[in-house]
């Protein structure tokens, strides 16, 4: 009874009419037009109309690169202090790992691509904006260390907003560690792999994620150490529209390859095959 009286009345709000269904709708951040929200999440949140590339977490990202059921986490417990006692620090991260179910800004892990073997990190920008501190650093360095005590490739998704300043100093260090990381794992031959998504910035960029002996970044996305006002004020010069972008970064030679999202998992496969990582190797 309830239910046909809630009819009527809806038909009268409406004019009568029973109401369309719109389905939602997303509204690209760069050109501005409309699309399918559906579509756009079944091109992994690439633009259908300008090809721009919107943020993935973590996991997606691991779920649209690495063989199915073949990721293995590491370290997925660990956890920061407050080695600062910066006030609501522990407070925010504890809601943070709560809400969006992630210990810190990365995860590592090992996995394969296409049958190919490698050491992957994915950082995530929606924790901190991807800040590196004491677990992050921590973490990418002991990836590093697995690598390269088994022989393995590592491939770096870096998102970054850059050092997390509530950690201070301790987050500055890690730019130091990390960076011997990846040295180490270079010096035994080891094979490493940059991807630099959007935003790549800070003392990411001036560590580890510039490290790679093959950068790859997906199109139009951030990249740089400083901001570009605060850049422009200290040299007091007007900068190019697209400094710090992926094409500019590429034609200056900062990146080797600008690589569409649809096109990774493929580029990333042949690239573990084209150095000879072509069958899982037992660690």
């Amino acid at each position: 009874m309830f239910e046909d009286f809630f009819d009527v009345v809806k038909k009268r709000f409406n004019g009568g009419a029973e109401e369309e269904y719109k389905p939602p709708m997303f509204k690209c951040p760069r050109c501005q037009d409309t699309s399918p929200l559906s579509r756009y999440e079944e091109l992994h949140r690439v633009c259908p109309k300008c090809n721009y590339h919107g943020r993935l977490s973590s996991s997606e990202r691991i779920s649209i690169t690495v063989d199915k059921d073949s990721f293995r986490e590491f370290d997925a417990e660990m956890i920061s202090g407050n080695p600062l006692d910066f006030p609501d620090y522990t407070e925010k991260q504890a809601d943070l790992r709560e809400s969006i179910d992630l210990s810190d800004a990365v995860i590592t892990g090992t996995a394969t691509i296409k049958g190919s073997p490698a050491v992957i990190g994915v950082m995530d920008s929606r924790y901190m904006m991807g800040s590196m501190g004491s677990v992050v650093g921590e973490k990418i360095t002991r990836a590093f260390e697995y690598a390269t005590e088994n022989g393995l490739p590592v491939i770096m998704f870096t998102a970054s907003g850059g050092a997390r300043m509530q950690e201070g100093i301790v987050s500055l260090m890690q730019m130091a560690k990390t960076s011997g990381a990846v040295q180490r794992h270079s010096e035994a031959g080891g094979l490493y792999i940059a991807v630099m998504t959007d935003p790549t910035t800070g003392g990411v960029t001036a560590s580890f994620a510039s490290l790679g002996d093959i950068i790859i970044a997906e199109p139009k996305v951030l990249i740089g150490f400083a901001g570009r006002r605060v850049i422009e004020s200290t040299i007091k010069q007007r900068l190019p529209e697209d400094f710090q972008l992926a094409e500019f970064m590429h034609e200056k030679g900062f990146i080797d390859m600008i690589v569409e999202r649809k096109k990774m998992r493929s580029v990333l496969s042949h690239l573990l095959k084209l150095h000879g990582f072509d069958k899982p190797k037992e660690v």
